[in-house]
């Protein structure tokens, strides 16, 4: 960012690119501050914090409703201002409990420079969306809770655009008509954005961006929770493996020393910082 460039709110950020007609917006998992960076470096406009990632990363669990408010809200904190020109949507699950629960997660997420949020129609006892037996609520709790959220926006001081997302997981077990239908009472009036929620070998067909920018929606906005999860999983089983029966590191391999890796993460405008303050603890480079 540079010293001229107007700063805009991540949700502002977030609802400018939502506003964009046609387009399909791919917003990658990201659960930690390694896959933030490398998704910045990549060019993504927007990133995602899902609830299944981020319980396996902060919890060695899988998504069974374990992961607290606060395992959600002090992850997505981090990653939101390691560059906060890069809007972030976190999951925010069933809500957290009650409408004042969920009001207090509105201002909480809000306060940690999270842009958006989706909240889903699941029971508190919910589990991943592309898990079996899931059960959803009534639609007068479902509204609810959308209520709450709207209700904590609101009491937030000074104002705030941060966008809420109703996110239902209906279709597996109500149906087509009802995962169509939910999403249309709790707006009373025509669909005009569409999240849709891509994991690879899940339950929601795969879908190419161009196809998602032609369905007629205002804007579409594809989240691929398991983007690095799955990968890093894949990647270090690997490399483990290779270390347990040769003794040998496989990252020697890929060419890639300690500075490269925190060039990566930030090293260079540290750097810069530490040179314009007038100190000399990279004098000799790093």
């Amino acid at each position: 960012m540079t010293d001229t460039e107007q700063y805009m709110k991540p949700a502002t950020r977030l609802r400018k690119l939502l506003s964009e007609p046609g387009v399909c917006i791919q917003a990658p998992g990201v659960y930690d501050g390694l896959c933030a960076r490398l998704a910045i470096e990549q060019g993504f406009k927007v990133m995602y914090q899902g609830g299944s990632m981020t319980t396996a990363a902060r919890l060695g669990r899988a998504d069974l409703a374990f992961a607290s408010l606060n395992d959600f809200a002090q992850n997505a904190q981090m990653i939101a201002n390691i560059d906060p020109r890069i809007p972030l949507i976190a999951d925010a699950d069933v809500g957290f409990g009650s409408p004042p629960n969920i009001a207090r997660m509105v201002q909480m997420y809000d306060s940690c420079g999270v842009a958006g949020f989706h909240i889903e129609d699941q029971v508190s006892n919910k589990r991943c969306g592309h898990l079996k037996g899931k059960e959803v609520v009534d639609i007068e709790t479902w509204k609810s809770r959308i209520r709450a959220c709207v209700i904590g926006r609101d009491s937030i001081y000074g104002g705030s655009d941060i966008v809420i997302i109703a996110r239902t997981d209906s279709l597996a077990v109500e149906g087509y008509d009802a995962a169509l239908e939910r999403p249309s009472i709790m707006y009373d009036t025509d669909c005009t954005e569409l999240m849709v929620n891509l994991v690879s070998n899940g339950k929601t067909p795969w879908f190419p961006p161009s196809k998602l920018g032609e369905w007629g929606v205002k804007a579409s906005l594809a989240i691929y929770p398991g983007a690095a999860g799955k990968s890093v999983l894949h990647t270090i089983r690997r490399a483990y493996k290779y270390l347990m029966e040769t003794g040998k590191d496989d990252a020697e391999a890929q060419g890639l020393d300690p500075k490269g890796f925190f060039d990566v993460m930030g090293l260079q405008r540290e750097i810069e910082i530490d040179r314009l303050a007038g100190g000399m603890a990279f004098a000799n480079g790093a």
